[in-house]
Order: structure tokens, then sequence, then C-alpha cells
């Protein structure tokens, strides 16, 4: 059997990430996406589609960390039907997509745009021209600095990313 979905979309959330007891991040978000086409009458019609993601591991993490809200983003993964039961005792079903790779289609300039603007963490509050690059910050050496006389933005954590992981 064969079970491989193949989507591209904008998010329609901030990536939300935990941990498992392991330490093994999982990350969930949901797509957006959508099909024109033409009825039968002629007329132009779009149809767009809502459907969960769920990333494990490193995956989780880079996505949490280089994604946002309507970030273009392309995955492939598998189709899985997740069931619980809800408070009420009924039965609750739906289908989801368990991602296995992505690809951000995003360019650097409208990831920075996007973090600016949709960012209330304050993360990533400082404009795109102040914000060094990834390949900035391994290659330049570090700088000391004297005592600040305005107070410091909160230091942007870090994951260890190797620079062929990052598609940009």
């Amino acid at each position: 059997m064969y079970n491989k979905v193949i989507l591209v979309g904008n998010l329609t959330r901030d990536v939300e990430v935990r941990y498992s007891q392991s330490g093994s991040a999982i990350g969930k978000v949901g797509i957006a996406t959508s099909r024109k086409f033409k009825s039968a009458t002629g007329e132009q019609k779009e149809e767009v589609m809502f459907i969960d993601l769920t990333f494990f591991g490193r995956t989780a993490e880079i996505a949490n960390q280089y994604l946002r809200k309507g970030s273009k983003v392309l995955v492939e993964g598998r189709l899985i039907l997740e069931q619980w039961v809800a408070q009420d005792g009924s039965k609750r079903s739906r289908h989801s997509v368990t991602v296995e790779s992505m690809k951000m289609l995003d360019s650097r300039a409208d990831s920075a745009q996007n973090n600016q603007y949709n960012n209330n963490n304050g993360y990533n509050a400082a404009p795109a021209q102040q914000q060094p690059s990834y390949q900035q910050q391994t290659q330049q050496p570090p700088v000391q600095q004297m005592a600040p006389s305005a107070p410091q933005e909160p230091k942007i954590p870090e994951i260890d990313i190797d620079e062929d992981e990052i598609p940009f």
C-alpha cells in the first residue's frame, strides 16, 4: 500500500511545539490550501481546505524556529486518522498529515517581514535590517560590547542547525 500526501499552502497559525517524556519535539500547526476551478455553469470558484499537520523531532524544532502564521510551505507526509473520546463521551475523529519532509517556500525577506509583524512574543520585534542572518552569526567572530545604555532585547533562543538544513 502507498500513503503519500504532498501539500503546498500557508500556515493558519504559529507552530505549537511540545516535548514528549523522552525529550522528542512534537509540533502541531494547520495549513490552508486552495484550488481554483470552473463550475459546471462556467463560474470561477475557489475551494479552500484546512488540514492539520504534525511534525516530529528536528523538523518540529526547525518549523517552530523559522515558520510563522502565513508562511508558505511545501510538506510531504502520510495521511493518518486520529480518534479520541470527547469530554461528553462521544467518539471523535479527524484526518491529519504526519509530516516526513518540509520545504519553506517564502523568501528570506518575506520571512523576516512576517516575523516582524506577526510575532508578538518579542523575539523578532526588531526591524529585519537589524536581524543578523544565521550565516552571519556563524561566520563573524563574537564582538565584545561595552555596558549598554538602553535595555537589551530578550535573547533569541538558538537551535543548532546545520547549514544544509536551511532552505535559503
